[in-house]
């Protein structure tokens, strides 16, 4: 297997702290999750960006190879941090939307993102994943 890229990025502090990457490009202060709190970003929200994104860009690849148009598609990950006793887990709803699909071309694709994106894999069997699909709104 051969290696395309290696992210590094670096904790300090925990949910308390600040992470960075290696070429300096992700520099944020973390917080602890709470609802209408402004104390920098958080774990969460970080996964649900890189998912997101490594998730719509599967969706694009994947439409691309059924000639279907992605042009102003949105993926939308809803990252949930569950507690459960003592400990903790996630779920996600990923919403996705691709203009000209109804509901249903639109979770067929998701479904088949779902598939090769490659954090859809790491997760697989460990967290809840959701699909759902949104019509898109026209401004008339």
């Amino acid at each position: 297997m051969g290696t395309d890229y290696t992210a590094q990025v670096t904790s300090r502090g925990g949910r308390d702290g600040f992470v960075r990457s290696s070429d300096g490009q992700l520099d944020l202060k973390v917080g602890t999750p709470k609802e209408g709190e402004k104390e920098g970003t958080n774990p969460e929200q970080l996964f649900a960006a890189a998912y997101s994104t490594c998730f719509h860009s599967a969706l694009k690849s994947v439409a691309a190879s059924k000639k279907i148009s992605t042009e102003n598609s949105e993926v939308t990950a809803k990252v949930t941090l569950h507690k459960d006793g003592d400990s903790y887990h996630l779920s996600v709803q990923m919403e996705v939307t691709v203009p000209g699909l109804d509901q249903d071309q639109t979770l067929k694709l998701a479904e088949a993102a779902h598939q090769v994106c490659p954090y859809s894999k790491a997760t697989r069997n460990n967290i809840e994943v959701e699909l759902q699909a949104r019509t898109a709104v026209t401004n008339k």
